[in-house]
């Protein structure tokens, strides 16, 4: 957290900079205010990066058109029926929204869109007090009217108004109020809270494809934990990540295991120390590590059972799970491409324990990298995530076995270029030796070659031939 002065010596840097001056400039000669509000003013004060440059004014969305046109390099009117107007100016992104006044109805977050005409008034109807400020231009001066300075330096999330009214309006708020927990490190206040575990019924208004960008943007801040932590005590987990409330599961005073939520969140963190540690993933975070760090388990309430001695197993729980965690995630609109990479290492987490169990044979080593594919180092991640013993002899046991598998891979990798592997024979080699036209049969020949190539490695397209020729005779008779 930055000074007061050092904030206000950090905006009006910013408020100097070309693109800012030029547009708060062409404003004032119009006779319009304007003011750069909300994340770029709060972030000065917590010395973070400006990303977005959004700016209010009184001006409407034809006469912000109308002067952004002659000093922008593009312009788009997508969001004119709110207000808002987008520009590209010197390579930067800024939209610019008229004063709003909004009113809703109670049953739909979409409001009736009323622009109003005074900057304190439009701040007031922001989302939390930190995020309701606004640096006027050009003159450099900062307007609070909620009390969001002294927020920030307490590190505090409060709605500007009453909390019943603000969710009321708008329930994605609540799943907002957890994100910024996430990303700013803030606590909310006791009304704010008390609000969100009263009025969490009310998030079901909100589409799927709002919630599933929310739970997004918490798992990709710094501290996503403090952001579930939230959803889990406001109730809204049992409503939008229903499975995530359901790994607390209760222990039998006969029977004891680990607590699988605190697994998972701490499985989460470890996932995200691999991420940034291994240096192969997006350095803004990985989306399909955490959320397979997240839904990993989800899969073992179904399979709890209670074994005599006091054993407590889990069966098959990455194959219930990956099932339940592509239902979750097309629930909540994810893309196919993120459902299916989820599934995937869900299912495959538990792959690896088999190896300390006994060597594999190069044969196993091969069909690990098969069955990972594109999701390998994310496997890696999160197979060595899920290590959270506190036993640290077993621990080590398990880091230098997966440290072993990785050297095998990469020794493979080198020898037989494992990241395509395909048998020694393509189909028209394999129409031609079978005299065979195209259709089932060449892909099953096919599989047999791939299954001899996963087998014993490149065996050379002689041998191939032979061994294809010997199960095709076997497979006729």
């Amino acid at each position: 957290m930055q000074s007061v002065a050092a904030a206000l010596e950090r905006l009006g840097d910013l408020a100097a900079s070309p693109t800012i001056s030029r547009l708060a400039n062409a404003f004032a000669g119009a006779g319009h205010e304007l003011a750069l509000v909300g994340g770029p003013v709060r972030d000065a004060f917590l010395g973070r990066a400006t990303h977005d440059l959004d700016f209010t004014t009184d001006a409407t969305p034809d006469q912000i058109m109308r002067l952004v046109k002659p000093i922008s390099d593009a312009q788009w009117d997508i969001g004119r029926a709110f207000g808002t107007i987008g520009a590209l100016m010197d390579g930067e992104t800024v939209e610019i929204t008229t004063y709003r006044a909004d009113s809703y109805d109670g049953t739909t977050r979409k409001p009736d869109v009323v622009f109003g005409t005074n900057l304190e008034d439009d701040l007031m109807r922001r989302d939390f007090t930190v995020n309701s400020l606004a640096l006027r231009l050009p003159e450099v001066a900062l307007v609070d009217p909620s009390g969001g300075i002294d927020d920030l330096l307490a590190g505090v999330l409060r709605t500007p108004a009453a909390p019943e009214v603000s969710f009321g309006d708008d329930p994605l708020r609540m799943l907002r109020a957890a994100r910024f927990t996430a990303q700013l490190g803030f606590v909310l206040d006791s009304e704010t809270e008390s609000a969100m575990q009263a009025m969490c019924e009310s998030i079901r208004i909100i589409s799927a494809e709002r919630v599933g960008d929310e739970i997004s943007k918490l798992l990709l801040a710094d501290n996503p934990r403090a952001g579930i932590e939230v959803l889990m005590q406001s109730g809204l987990a049992h409503i939008v990540l229903p499975e995530v409330p359901g790994l607390q599961l209760e222990v039998d005073e006969h029977h004891h295991h680990k607590d699988v939520y605190q697994h998972t969140l701490t499985v989460l963190e470890q996932a995200i120390g691999y991420e940034k540690s291994r240096g192969h993933l997006d350095p803004a975070g990985d989306l399909v590590v955490r959320l397979a760090a997240l839904l990993h388990d989800i899969g073992k309430p179904a399979t709890r059972k209670l074994e005599p001695g006091g054993i407590v197993s889990f069966y098959h729980h990455d194959v219930v799970g990956s099932k339940l965690a592509k239902k979750r995630l097309r629930a909540l609109r994810f893309d196919n491409d993120t459902i299916t990479a989820v599934a995937r290492l869900v299912e495959l987490h538990l792959r690896f324990f088999g190896y300390t169990e006994g060597a594999w044979t190069d044969s196993a080593v091969r069909r690990y990298v098969r069955d990972a594919g594109e999701q390998l180092e994310r496997l890696h991640i999160l197979t060595r995530a899920d290590v959270t013993t506190r036993n640290r002899r077993k621990a080590d046991r398990l880091g230098f076995a997966y440290d072993d598998l990785e050297a095998r891979i990469a020794d493979l990798a080198e020898r037989e270029e494992m990241d395509a592997v395909r048998p020694d024979l393509d189909g028209a080699q394999i129409m031609a030796i079978l005299d065979l036209k195209p259709g089932p049969e060449v892909g099953e020949a096919y599989r047999y070659l791939l299954e001899q190539r996963l087998d014993d490695g490149p065996i050379g397209a002689p041998e191939a031939t032979r061994r294809l020729q010997a199960w095709w005779a076997a497979r006729s008779q």
